[in-house]
């Protein structure tokens, strides 16, 4: 009996082992994984940190949770793992950022670790957040202002004149000197505008001048003296005396003196012949001539020179005619020649010019500026400095804003100023209000609410496709608000067509005040985004002087 209580008792505590390590193998688990929080509570936009502990054995494999697994929130970065080794198992640490933008209570989901073969979840965590308290101090209403003119700043327009003129004249300047300024002749450019007669007596002078007798060099001076007289055959009597053999020259000019196309001799023709003879001995028969023999051959030619002039008959008139035709034809071709090698270098500069600009401040900038674009004259143009509304909204515009007459709000006794640049269409659109509630209502109007009826306007007007994102607003004299932005597709001038947008809206509110920017523009021309920037960067809330 005893026996069987005994083996009953040590069944009973086996089974509650079992039981135990059953029911505390889980908690056990469960303790290799923590998840915690660096705060409970955020502003909208703000980020948290999410962290994920676990202990693991060396050998096993953990895998962390990756993508947009913590929705509602948004996780905007992942942190690598930090690694640590305690005794025999590991320390690991994942890092997570996360945020939101739309202000409530929100739960962080359960999240799936994966260790080794085994799977566990993490505690699920509650986050709130808070929308933004927005106050633009504490400052006192006073009526609108009356509108004031404003002075235009003046222009540099006169120095980009200037600059063009500058170039031009350069320009110009280079073309005149290089291709249309009368440029001094060469010796060998003179002798050639000179006449075939005088050409051929400057020769005979160069001749005498030269070495060529002295040094007993008969074959390179008869060489220049046929030459010479050849040359002047050629271009007075007959074409293709340099070609020619001396029979067939010789041959020519008795041909030319019996059809009286020239009035030369037996005798000079003669005479012509054994010079050219002459010479043909020495250049190719190697014969030596006495030195004196030269010269007279030398005066022999200088005079037949002179005979073949006498000899040829004067010009008609219409062979004159036919000359100056000539002479204008050839001038006419010089000047084209001219004018098409300035037009050629003209637009040489002007490419090598655009290539240079465009290579420093970009290709389509220097076309924009070629050309002409309203967004680049409008990013460019002088910007105005000025304050809207009361209270004032300092902001720094391309043109002055003009203000907008309002209809009174009788029943909720509400005072509205408005300014405006633009349209919805346009490539960009400003609108600046200012709503002042009634003296006795010090309600704080919520910018959420303002915004949200700011994109109910946008969509009364036809936009579609439209992403609404909301972040705070700091303007450079700390003064805090609501920034509502985003893109759209604005209805175009066709049915059913449609342009790309992007949006801004900037809501500021106190207490019976409340002031609102509204920018809407085509974010597909760069000059109309830079512009958007600036105008942004400027946009300051005025406090009064306490008095």
């Amino acid at each position: 009996m005893n026996i069987h209580k005994k083996e009953n008792n040590y069944s009973f505590k086996v089974l509650c082992f079992f039981t135990i390590v059953f029911f505390l193998a889980p908690l056990y688990l469960c303790a290799q994984v923590t998840s915690s929080i660096d705060t409970t509570s955020i502003k909208i936009g703000e980020q948290i940190t999410y962290k994920i502990q676990v202990e693991a054995d060396t050998t096993d494999l953990v895998v962390f949770p990756e993508g947009q697994t913590f929705m509602p929130l948004e996780m905007i970065e992942s942190y690598k793992v930090d690694t640590t080794k305690v005794k025999a198992r590991l320390k690991l640490i994942k890092r997570y950022g996360l945020t939101q933008f739309d202000s409530g209570s929100y739960t962080i989901p359960k999240q799936k670790i994966v260790i080794g073969t085994k799977t566990v979840f993490t505690d699920s965590l509650k986050v709130e957040v808070r929308a933004i308290a927005v106050d633009t101090t504490k400052q006192n209403l006073y009526d609108i202002k009356p509108m004031i003119e404003v002075e235009k700043a003046s222009s540099d327009w006169w120095k980009y004149l200037l600059i063009g003129l500058l170039i031009a004249g350069l320009a110009g300047f280079l073309l005149y000197w290089l291709i249309w300024r009368k440029k001094p002749l060469t010796e060998e450019e003179e002798i050639a505008l000179l006449p075939p007669y005088d050409r051929a007596k400057l020769a005979l002078k160069k001749l005498d001048g030269s070495d060529y007798l002295q040094r007993e060099e008969l074959k390179d001076y008869y060489s220049e003296l046929t030459f010479i007289i050849r040359k002047y055959l050629d271009e007075k009597v007959y074409d293709r005396a340099l070609e020619s053999t001396t029979d067939e020259l010789v041959n020519r000019l008795h041909l030319l003196r019996d059809a009286n196309k020239i009035e030369l001799s037996t005798d000079d023709i003669n005479n012509i012949e054994t010079i050219l003879k002459r010479a043909d001995l020495v250049k190719f028969a190697k014969s030596a001539p006495d030195i004196e023999l030269a010269k007279i051959d030398r005066n022999t030619i200088d005079l037949e020179i002179d005979q073949v002039r006498d000899a040829l008959p004067e010009l008609t008139e219409e062979q004159k005619l036919r000359n100056k035709q000539y002479e204008q034809e050839q001038a006419k071709k010089k000047k084209l020649e001219k004018i098409l090698l300035t037009v050629a270098a003209s637009i040489l500069i002007m490419i090598a010019t655009y290539v240079g600009f465009g290579l420093k401040y970009g290709f389509k900038y220097v076309a924009d500026s070629i050309v002409g674009s309203d967004t680049k004259e409008l990013l460019e143009g002088e910007w105005v400095q000025s304050d809207y509304g009361i209270p004032p909204i300092s902001i720094s515009t391309p043109i002055v804003l003009e203000r907008v007459e309002m209809a009174k709000d009788t029943t909720q006794n509400t005072k509205i100023s408005m300014f405006t640049y633009g349209n919805f269409s346009s490539p960009l659109y400003i609108s600046l209000s200012t709503t002042k509630l009634s003296e006795d209502n010090e309600t704080e109007l919520d910018p959420l609410a303002v915004a949200e009826m700011q994109i109910k306007t946008f969509e009364n007007n036809g936009t579609q496709n439209i992403i609404v994102k909301r972040e705070q607003f700091i303007t450079p004299n700390a003064a805090e608000g609501l920034k509502v932005y985003g893109t759209g597709s604005l209805p175009g001038e066709a049915a059913g067509e449609f342009k790309p947008m992007e949006y801004a809206v900037f809501v500021f509110t106190a207490k019976g005040v409340m002031q609102q920017i509204t920018l809407i523009w085509n974010n597909q021309d760069d000059y109309t985004n830079q512009t958007v920037e600036r105008i942004i960067n400027s946009i300051e809330l005025i406090k009064p002087k306490e008095e």
